[in-house]
């Protein structure tokens, strides 16, 4: 079976990085994909879509995007049941980040938080990226706040 999934979009807020009881660095981001057709009043429709990134991915996530930044998630996606505060059973669905590109340069108005040109391959601004990372660890449930405490 195939679960692969690949996005572009421009992250709606600078990510946030953690740290798992383990240590183990995990960023969250989301993402806002513009859909490709236009609805019937010719406005186009966004979707939201919530990354998780692991490891390294996290921290160079962390470091060289920032909010309205564009990327290219590469990645799966991932259906996740947790309960709620109350008792009630939901489910939330992400898409675990194995590469995250850039899919614009800093020239183009992309606001990178990073101290040099923001790609992590030798600065010629192609579409950085990080060499996949292992089987993740489940991602934090977003009901328990932060996972370290």
């Amino acid at each position: 079976m195939l679960n692969h999934i690949v996005l572009m979009g421009r992250l709606t807020r600078d990510p946030e990085l953690r740290r798992t009881g383990s240590g183990v660095a995990v960023a969250t981001m989301r993402i806002a994909v513009d859909r490709d057709y236009a609805s019937s009043n010719g406005e186009r429709e966004t979707d939201f879509i919530d990354v998780v990134a692991w490891r390294n991915t996290a921290e160079f996530v962390s470091k060289y995007f920032a909010k309205g930044r564009m990327a290219v998630v590469s990645g799966r996606l991932q259906i996740r049941p947790w309960t709620d505060k109350d008792g009630n059973k939901r489910t939330s669905a992400e898409v675990v980040a194995d590469n995250i590109y850039f899919g614009d340069s800093k020239r183009d108005g992309g606001d990178s938080s990073g101290g040099d040109d923001g790609s992590s391959s030798g600065g010629d601004d192609d579409g950085g990226n990080i060499a996949p990372t292992p089987d993740p660890e489940p991602a934090p449930d977003p009901s328990e706040g932060d996972p370290e405490s």
